[in-house]
């Protein structure tokens, strides 16, 4: 089992069912991404290209689905949280239940789309 599955099954309900739900869309939805055990969390890649992360809160009691280059989105941002954060946002899920596959996959293939686009928004200064 590689570093970033473990990560995954060492965690208790719910957490360990949100996870692999998580990790099922994602690669049902991205065929091609490669998950990889950075920075002590299951990252998703495309290529060299960084498109999110699943990171457990048992303190807060969710799960967190983080994406690098969501500066860029425009969509869901409703749904998605980036308190206390410069760039990153994220979908924060406490149950199977919660997880909306509808946004999940649009944010997914938004985040596809836009790999290339980096973490900041350039801003016009003219």
């Amino acid at each position: 089992m590689n570093p970033a599955e473990a990560y995954i099954m060492r965690h208790a309900l719910p957490y360990r069912a949100i996870l692999i739900h998580l990790k099922m869309v994602i690669e049902d939805t991205l065929p091609g991404v490669v998950m990889k055990y950075k920075w002590q969390i299951p990252c998703f890649y495309h290529g060299a290209s960084p498109l999110c992360y699943m990171n457990v809160s048992q303190k807060e009691h969710y799960v967190d689905l983080g994406f690098w280059n969501a500066a860029h989105f425009t969509k869901h941002l409703d749904k998605m949280v980036s308190k206390n954060r410069k760039v990153v946002r994220s979908l924060r899920y406490s149950s199977v239940e919660e997880i909306d596959e509808t946004v999940l996959k649009t944010v997914l293939q938004e985040a596809y789309a836009l790999r290339m686009g980096g973490f900041y928004k350039k801003i016009d200064l003219d």
